[in-house]
């Protein structure tokens, strides 16, 4: 599931890690336990033109950088930007959005809505910060599938007792044309690196993931060289903070797994 921030728990502990009510969205996720959470690092933004997507470098954003942190120490301001309406600045930490006066005496959390295109400012924001270049995958760390042609692809960081990371490829069964780049990554529990060990290191690892994804038929114990140490890191890098986390080839990204049209018209687009 995917949670918004409290904006509560900011003011009240100082604290970007507090967890509010579910969105309501429909994807599901499994997220690892609080005390085996690792910090994640912002992932880059990626580029965008315009007036108001500009990064500040001048001393008012500065200062509004300064003054946020110590309003809220142990907070890291990761930008400021101008925004439309004046005298406010769009304040980024990590992929979270807050908003500002000049002299942070007023902190606002939620949705900036240009009234007249009748556009979310903040959701757009929000979209264009979590994009992650696909080429830019180190796709040889992950277990390749192929349906038909795998002319649609989609990069997925799963964890092997994650079931709604299960759910998802019972999804996948019906859908054609597709390249899955599977990430192991195990974030639930001590089980979930061994067998993620044992699944990466077997002789077909696909054929093996397939088999305990699908028919939970357990791999056989194997030990090799495996990418999930560089899987993990890489997950903290982009933020993800459950599994399943899908990366499009668009650059497009979905926290949780999808229903079946839902997927498909994602897929599509890719096309």
């Amino acid at each position: 599931m995917k949670y918004s921030l409290s904006l509560a728990a900011l003011l009240l502990c100082g604290s970007l890690s507090a967890l509010a009510q579910p969105s309501g969205d429909q994807v599901l996720s499994t997220r690892p336990p609080s005390d085996q959470a690792a910090p994640a690092t912002p992932a880059e933004p990626a580029a965008r033109g315009g007036a108001a997507d500009k990064v500040l470098s001048t001393a008012p954003a500065q200062a509004v950088s300064r003054a946020f942190e110590q309003r809220f120490p142990g907070i890291h301001v990761d930008a400021v930007r101008v925004t439309p309406m004046n005298g406010i600045f769009e304040v980024q930490v990590g992929l979270d959005l807050l908003y500002t006066d000049a002299q942070v005496d007023y902190v606002l959390q939620g949705s900036m809505i240009d009234a007249h295109a009748r556009r979310d400012l903040t959701a757009e924001r929000l979209e264009a910060l979590q994009q992650v270049a696909f080429d830019s995958l180190p796709l040889d760390h992950a277990i390749k599938q192929v349906k038909g042609t795998g002319a649609r692809q989609v990069a997925v960081f799963e964890d092997p007792n994650c079931g709604y990371c299960k759910q998802l490829h019972r999804t996948l069964e019906d859908v054609d044309d597709v390249t899955v780049y599977t990430f192991l990554f195990p974030i639930l529990s001590p089980d979930s690196t061994t067998r993620s060990r044992d699944i990466w290191c077997a002789a077909d690892p696909a054929k093996a993931w397939k088999a305990w994804m699908l028919d939970g038929t357990n791999p056989a114990k194997a030990e090799c060289d495996t990418p999930i140490q560089a899987n993990l890191a890489l997950g903290r890098k982009l933020n993800v903070q459950g599994t399943p986390a899908l990366f499009f080839a668009d650059g497009s990204r979905v926290n949780g797994a999808l229903p079946l049209e839902a997927l498909k018209k994602k897929l599509d687009a890719q096309s």
